[in-house]
């Protein structure tokens, strides 16, 4: 995975007149907390510059074509942000007086609203909704005809007005423009959904933190949605995860979209036609598997993945060593404790005796239902999943 040649966009050239190129950006990958180490090596694979990892992302550099590359291609990365603006800002006069030549109007394409998302931490200025008003003031100073509205929560679907992300700590106020748009894990497939879903991003990063590439067979016994197995058919594939969707940058006035056609073509390009190891799903619930089938043929994967109505002590391995990953009900939201301490007891009976060589993976809320399966489980990932602190566990 790295960014195509310069001499991929001699074609696209041809037909469309180049803006002048815009000078790398200062930019902010905001990743679920937990996974800075698995969007990092993302980052270094699609050859992204001046890296600096920090708590809930990475910083990096990047011109137009690298920008629009990592959120195609980032599978971890849960938005994609742009830095327009740092400075002091200790009274609300001064926040107004060194806001207004932001250059706004090159994030702002023709009838586009924008919207502010303002957090305050440790600085004179810290009632957020004021500091908003006041940074609206200074951008409709600069751009009269630009309507400023609420910022939208980040599950609403739809592209929206243009967000701009600020953060006052210690009377230093940045200003960064959201690239995405939606947020990433939205690829548009997973309309239908089962209990206890996982984000598609969150699915992604667990797989390559297990270190999946597509060369091994792979299961998920218990796949509700199927947002496992559709995320390791697009790792297997070399499918970007954002192959099917737009994003925010796109739409700024002075954006390279030669360059982005040429990224997005040189990712198409460089799709796998089939599989190298198989990957199956699997679920005891009827409704779940027809989410899973639905969304896997939303994501063009259909064909790569075998989903079956099946309960667990039913689960048939594949020939050969693999992995399974499973996200079983945590106790919090679904399922009763007698019935899941009997769960995580088969799982584990069925791992022993159908996966020798196996490598076995949960996402776990609860350390007493996991030593139910009595595997050697071993950390990877700490994070949060729907609110709910969680672990990625797995066996050697």
């Amino acid at each position: 995975m790295t960014l195509p040649p310069e001499g991929a966009t001699t074609r696209i050239r041809a037909t469309r007149a180049k803006p002048a190129a815009a000078p790398p950006r200062d930019c902010f990958v905001v990743v679920t907390p937990g996974f800075e180490a698995v969007v990092e090596c993302e980052m270094r694979a699609l050859g992204l510059a001046e890296l600096a990892p920090e708590e809930g992302g990475v910083a990096f550099r990047a011109d137009d074509r690298a920008l629009f590359a990592a959120n195609l291609h980032l599978r971890t990365a849960s938005r994609v942000l742009v830095r327009v603006a740092t400075f002091t800002a200790r009274s609300f006069a001064e926040l107004e007086r060194r806001a207004k030549p932001v250059p706004w109007k090159a994030y702002l394409g023709t009838g586009r609203s924008a919207a502010f998302r303002v957090t305050c931490k440790k600085s004179r200025l810290y009632h957020s909704d004021a500091v908003a008003e006041r940074l609206a003031r200074s951008l409709t100073a600069a751009l009269p005809g630009v309507d400023v509205v609420p910022a939208a929560g980040d599950d609403e679907p739809g592209a929206g007005p243009q967000l701009f992300v600020v953060r006052l700590a210690h009377d230093v106020c940045t200003i960064s423009a959201d690239a995405s748009g939606e947020l990433l894990h939205r690829r548009g497939y997973r309309l239908a959904t089962a209990k206890a879903p996982i984000r598609e991003t969150i699915a992604a990063g667990c797989l390559l933190a297990l270190g999946y590439d597509g060369l091994m067979p792979m299961m998920d016994p218990m796949c509700g949605a199927g947002t496992f197995a559709i995320e390791a058919a697009l790792i297997a594939r070399n499918i970007a995860p954002g192959i099917h969707r737009t994003f925010a940058c796109e739409d700024w006035p002075t954006f390279d979209a030669v360059a982005s056609k040429a990224v997005r073509a040189h990712a198409k390009a460089a799709e796998r036609a089939a599989l190298a190891a198989v990957i199956v799903a699997s679920d005891r619930d009827a409704g779940a598997v027809k989410a899973a089938r639905a969304n896997a043929e939303r994501a063009g994967v259909a064909s790569d993945i075998s989903v079956a109505e099946r309960a667990l002590s039913a689960l048939e391995a594949p020939p050969g060593r693999g992995l399974l990953v499973a996200n079983p009900p945590y106790g919090a939201r679904v399922g009763d404790s007698g019935d899941l301490r009997n769960l995580y007891a088969q799982f584990g009976n069925v791992a022993r005796a159908k996966l020798p060589g196996w490598r076995v993976a949960l996402v776990s809320a609860d350390r007493a239902l996991e030593s139910q399966a009595k595997l050697q489980f071993t950390e990877l990932v700490r994070f949060s999943n729907g609110g709910i602190k969680v672990r990625l566990i797995a066996t050697p």
